[in-house]
Formats: C-alpha cells, structure tokens, sequence
C-alpha cells in the first residue's frame, strides 16, 4: 500500500505539455522521412528511441502506432507508383532495390520503436513494427493492380524463356520469389505466383508430350521427361522455393508420364516388352524411376511385366526343341533367372514387389512341364559327373547353389528327389562321379532345403559306397592267393536306400562265379545278420581281346555283353538260342546286348548271319576278326529301347517314380488328416490333401479308396461322402 501512495503522488504532480505528444511524433515522423530519404546520418537514434520510449509510457502508444501506419503507408504508396512507372526491362531490378531499401529502413525504424514493439503491441493484440512494415509492402505495392498482374506475368514471362533455352537472371528470379515467401509463403507466394506457374507449367508440358509422344520411340521419350524433370529441379534449386519441387515434378509427372503410360508401355518395338527382351537396363531404369511418381505406375509395369515373363517362360518350357537337351533346357531356365535378377537389381532398385512377381511367374511356367524335377536332377547329374571336374571350389559351390535355386520353385519336390535318388545311384555305381565332396556338399543343401527325410536314402548310398570300398579291401587282404585272378569290384547295397530293382541273375562265366561264391562266403562270414541278392545287370566288365591274332583292344562293356563275349573263347560261332541257353539273359535284354555287339559301326565286335538290323531268334553270330579301332580302350555302349513316343516314355518314368514312394506320401498325408479329424467330407478332404500334397486329384481318389479297402477308414452307412478314421 505504501509503494501505491507514492506512485499515485508521483502522478499527480507530474504536469504534462497538452502540445507533447505533436511535438514529440513530429520529431519522430522527421526521423521516419529522413530514413526513407536515406539521410538519416544525422540522427540521434539514442534520442529518437527515448522519445518514443516517453510516449509509449506516457500513454500516447494508440496514436504513435496510427501515426506509423499512416506515415509508412503514404511513403510505400509512393514506392508503388514509382516502380509502376519503371519500363519493362528493369521493373524487377526496380521491385527488388526497392524491396531491399524498404528491408534496411524498416529495421532503423525497428529499432527507433523497440519500446512499443515489447509493450504496446503485445498488450493491444497489433502486430509488430516488422510484421507491419510487410503487410503493408504487401497491400500498397504487391497488391497493386497493375504492380500484380505485372509482377507475374514478367515471372512467367521468364520461366518460359529459359524453357525455351534462353538465359534469364536466376539471381534476380531468385530475389523476388523470396520477397514472396517472407510476405506470405501461401497468400503471396502460392496464391500470386505458385498456382499460377503450375497451371502454366501443366499446360507447357501437356503440349510438350504430345509433341514427343508422337514422334518419339519409347526410350527416347522417357530421357526427354528425365530431362523436363530436372530441368524443373534445377530450377526449384536456383531460384524457386524448396516446397515447389514436389509440386511441380508432380505436373511433370503427371502430363508426361500419367497421361502416357499404357501407349509407353505398349509402344511398338520399344515399349516394355521390347526393353525386357533386349535387356535395356538403363531405359527400364528409367522407366521405373519415372512411372513410381505417378499412381498405379509400378502397378501397369509389374502387369505387363508378369505377363511376358509367363507368356516367353511358357514357350520355353514348352519348346520340343529345348526339350531333346536337359542341360541345356535348365541352362536356358538359369539364364532367364539370372536376366530378370539383373534387371530388377539394376532397373528396379530390388524392388520387393517386381521380386515377388518375378518369383510367382518363375514358379508358374517352370512347373507346367512335368519333366522340370527330372531335368533339374540331370543338370545336377551332368554337373557332378563332369561340369565340375577342375573347376575351383568357389566355382562349383556356385553351380550347386544354382541348381538349388531352381529346386525351390519345383512344386513336385518329392518328383526331383526320386529322379535325383536314381541319377546319383547311376552316378557312383558307374564310377562317375567328380567327388564325395561335391556329392555331400548338395545332399546338405537339400537337408537345410526340405529336412532329414529327404536325404535319408541319399547319404546312405555315399555310406555304402564308402563301406563297399573298406569291404573290398578286406576281401583281398584274406585272400592274397587271387592277385593273379580277374579283379573283382563288388558294390554291397543296402536295399532300402537305392533304387528297386528287380533281381535278374545271369549265368556268369566259371573265372567270375568262383570269384562271387568267394565274396559271398567272406561277406556273410564278416556280417552273420547280412542278405546277399547279385545285380548282374547293373555291372560292368573290362575285357581284353585280340582280333585277327595282332590287333589287340580292352573293351569296356556290360555284364551281360561280357557274358555273350566269354562264351566265344570256346565257340567260333554261336547261334541265338545257344547264347540264350547258356547265359539265361532275359529274351528283351539280350537281343540289345546282341544288337550293341553286332549292329552298331564302329562298335561290331561281333558278326551276324543273316545281316540285318534286328535280331531274331534264328541268327548266328561270330567274332569279327575284321574289328578295328585307333582306339585300344573301346567302350560298347548298350543299344536303347524302341518303339516307345515321348508321352509314354515321360508316362512310364513318371509311374516308376510313383511306384517307389509318392502313393504311400500321399496316403500318410490322408491318415495324418484323418487321424487329427476323425471324420470328414470327401470334398474337404480332397481340399486338405491337395493344399499339403501337389498331387493329382485322381491319384488321391485311388489312395483313398485303397485306404477304405485297407481298413485305415470307412465310410459313413447313412452318408457316403462321409468318412471315418478307424486304425
């Protein structure tokens, strides 16, 4: 209360001069015009700022401000006129020295203010000395009728200039659009100048496509709208503001790109098609980094694009020609891969989108040939017997993982590893394949792939190779009396990890039965719980032979060719049913063996009577003393099977396989379903099992009935589409 006394006296005894306040803003409105005329040398700022600072407390704010506006306002009014008044040429070099005189006078008088822009302002909700000075600028010279419409159509003017490849002042551009953006960056600079450049821009651009559109091919096209675009960055960044960039690579985009994207795509002889098919990376990745800035874009690539993958990968997979040569059939197959991984890494920026597509179209066309699983298998035979001989480790880590790759897509998984089961069986038994290394380090690629089931049957047949090996070397080391007897190299299979086959025991000459009954009596002495059932049609001989008393070869040849040979060291001539008799060789193989011997050039190391190109049962046959060969090891290759197409030639291998295992597959996915369900429709369980199983809904129907018959499960008495788990 004390402290109030005194300042209540304090007012009351201060006199104040009725004249102050014109006295006082006549000095400051001086100081205001001699800043304007650049005269303000002179000046006491320290005084003029008290004055200000005394009016201001003694309560004379309201008119000190109302005189400001009023005076700051006649003298921009005049700025106006004066630049409205300026010829075409410097109206913008006038607008901006105008503008940064206007910038240094306003922050003198900033300054001379500073009391009021704290107290008075704040306090009576006006807006300060600098914000004033801007809105003000902006109502008397922007905003003036003829100062606008000027003002945009020189920027406008200029833009189109230097689109046109004429050179314009960026720095003078570029002070403009600022003084735009400090006045009001979306009631000045968009609504006076931004819309106005982007429908202008819209419109350029629209004509400009049409133009290229027409006359253009794809690729050429798509550089020009590379160009417009940063042709138009470019000018963002030297004298547009950074939030125009998105907005008017958008109307590049737009009139270039969206209104033009299925004629691009589907441009004739240099659209998208032909770009995948000549392997145009640059032009796809121009495309793609064009066509991802407007809606559904990406979406119209990744259509086309799936479609020719599917449409070109179902002509090759179905291709006759590509089908005679496996190898080359799942090369074409790594090749096209390895393409379309190229051009999404490198055009596509490894979009996860185009992958995807590219995998699903991938895995579409190389499962509508049903030889895919055997084909793959023979790639990776081929590549095991001899594509990685020499060839560094790194190298052939990289062909398994190729061949892997390709195995991924393969729907009928369970079809490639029968195939792959009897390839590699054929593979060590033959002696052919590069190394145990190479074999195991795929069987663990399959592991990881698909489990331990899946090689099971696999490492076993390595496992057996290797003990066969150690069970050799103890034969002969317990029987040192038959060194200078033939060599004997028996295999011991354990018959559940190999391929069936059926057991056709041969006659074989006396050297080499003496030689088995020995083995077979060391086997079984050294393995009491052991079976042994021979497989003399899967051996082969090495035999040597002398033609004509001087010409000397060693013929490589089959068990039961070497059975037909052996019997001419007591006979100069044999007729069919002899050799028959004495070899007991199956009718069907032994006419082969007879046809390999005796009808292939080159290879006739035996004579027929009468000549011709089949054997019948009463031809004769004798050793040609006439055979010859710049070759001393002469390998006799087995005449093939006739008289079988294509399709039943895939039908018979396809039945082999299934009968080695894909029926009881399918039928342990049925009762593992209707072991968990205990009853289910016949349609459900069709859909169950085909979602687990990619099997042929007709095999299923079998394998169940066969299960019904069986008693693993029954039909319902009163619903026959009804059935029961009963084991």
């Amino acid at each position: 209360m004390k402290t109030n006394f005194h300042i209540e006296a304090f007012k009351n005894r201060v006199s104040i001069d009725p004249k102050y306040f014109d006295k006082t803003w006549s000095v400051l409105e001086h100081a205001i015009h001699e800043i304007y005329n650049q005269n303000d040398r002179h000046l006491s700022f320290e005084e003029l700022y008290r004055n200000a600072y005394n009016m201001v407390l003694l309560n004379f704010g309201e008119r000190l401000y109302s005189g400001l506006v009023a005076t700051m306002t006649a003298h921009l009014k005049e700025i106006a006129r004066s630049i409205e008044a300026t010829q075409e040429g410097s109206f913008l070099e006038e607008m901006n020295r105008k503008w940064n005189s206007h910038n240094k006078e306003l922050q003198l008088i900033e300054d001379i203010l500073m009391y009021m822009d704290r107290t008075y302002v704040p306090k009576n909700g006006k807006i300060s000395v600098h914000e004033l000075g801007l809105k003000l600028w902006r109502e008397n010279v922007i905003c003036s009728n003829q100062i606008r419409t000027r003002l945009l159509n020189t920027l406008l003017e200029m833009v189109c200039s230097e689109r046109a490849g004429e050179v314009i002042n960026r720095g003078l551009f570029r002070n403009i659009t600022k003084m735009l953006m400090d006045l009001g960056p979306s009631v000045v600079y968009g609504e006076e100048f931004e819309t106005h450049f982007l429908q202008v821009s819209a419109e350029f651009y629209q004509l400009e496509s049409q133009k290229f559109i027409e006359c253009c091919a794809c690729g050429d096209y798509l550089k020009k709208a590379e160009s417009c675009l940063k042709e138009e960055m470019d000018r963002v960044s030297h004298y547009l503001d950074p939030s125009t960039e998105k907005k008017i690579t958008d109307v590049v985009a737009k009139e270039m790109i969206e209104n033009h994207m299925l004629t691009l795509i589907h441009m004739e002889n240099s659209g998208l098609v032909s770009m995948l098919c000549e392997d145009k990376y640059e032009d796809l990745g121009r495309m793609y980094n064009l066509f991802c800035r407007v809606t559904d874009g990406l979406a119209k690539i990744l259509e086309v694009m799936t479609s020719h993958i599917r449409e070109s990968g179902k002509k090759l997979v179905t291709d006759p020609e590509r089908l005679k040569d496996p190898v080359e059939f799942v090369q074409r197959l790594l090749d096209e891969k390895h393409k379309y991984d190229k051009i999404i890494n490198f055009a596509f920026n490894d979009d996860k989108l185009f992958q995807n597509a590219f995998k699903s179209s991938f895995e579409y066309f190389i499962n509508l040939n049903p030889r895919s699983p055997e084909f793959i298998s023979l790639f990776v035979d081929d590549k095991l017997r001899k594509g990685l001989e020499g060839v560094r480790e790194d190298d052939a880590e990289i062909a398994l993982d190729k061949a892997m790759m390709l195995f991924r897509y393969l729907r009928e998984k369970d079809m490639f590893e029968k195939y792959y089961n009897l390839h590699m069986a054929k593979r060590l038994l033959s002696g052919k394949t590069v190394s145990d290394d190479a074999e195991r380090s795929l069987i663990v690629r399959l592991k990881t792939e698909c489990g331990y089931q899946f090689t099971s049957k696999l490492e076993g047949m390595l496992t057996d190779m290797k003990t066969s090996l150690e069970t050799m070397q103890g034969f002969y080391a317990s029987h040192p009396e038959l060194s200078d007897s033939p060599t004997l190299t028996v295999q011991v299979l354990t018959s559940g990890f190999w391929p069936t086959q059926s057991t056709v025991i041969c006659n074989l000459p006396a050297e080499l039965s003496a030689l088995c009954k020995k083995f077979r009596s060391y086997y079984l002495d050294t393995h009491t719980d052991g079976r042994l059932s021979w497989q003399t049609h899967m051996g082969t001989a090495d035999i040597k032979a002398t033609f004509g008393k001087v010409r000397k070869h060693e013929l490589n040849v089959s068990t039961y060719q070497m059975c037909v040979l052996m019997l001419f060291n007591t006979a100069d001539r044999l007729g069919y049913k002899e050799i028959e008799q004495a070899t007991e060789i199956p009718a069907s193989d032994l006419k082969r063996c007879l046809q390999s011997l005796a009808l292939v050039k080159g290879r006739n190391v035996l004579r027929k009577e009468p000549m011709s190109k089949d054997v019948d049962e009463d031809d004769a046959f004798f050793v040609n003393d006439k055979f010859n060969s710049n070759l001393y090891r002469v390998k006799i290759g087995t005449v093939v099977a006739q008289n079988e197409s294509e399709p039943e030639k895939l039908e018979t291998r396809r039945q082999q396989v299934e009968e080695e295992g894909r029926r009881s597959q399918i039928e342990a996915v049925i009762v593992r379903i209707m072991k968990s369900r205990k009853k289910l429709d016949h349609s459900n369980l069709m859909a169950e099992v085909t979602e687990q199983f990619h099997a042929n809904p007709t095999e299923v129907k079998k394998r169940i009935e066969s299960l019904v018959d069986r008693d693993f499960m029954e039909r319902d008495d009163n619903d026959r589409q009804l059935y029961r788990y009963l084991a």
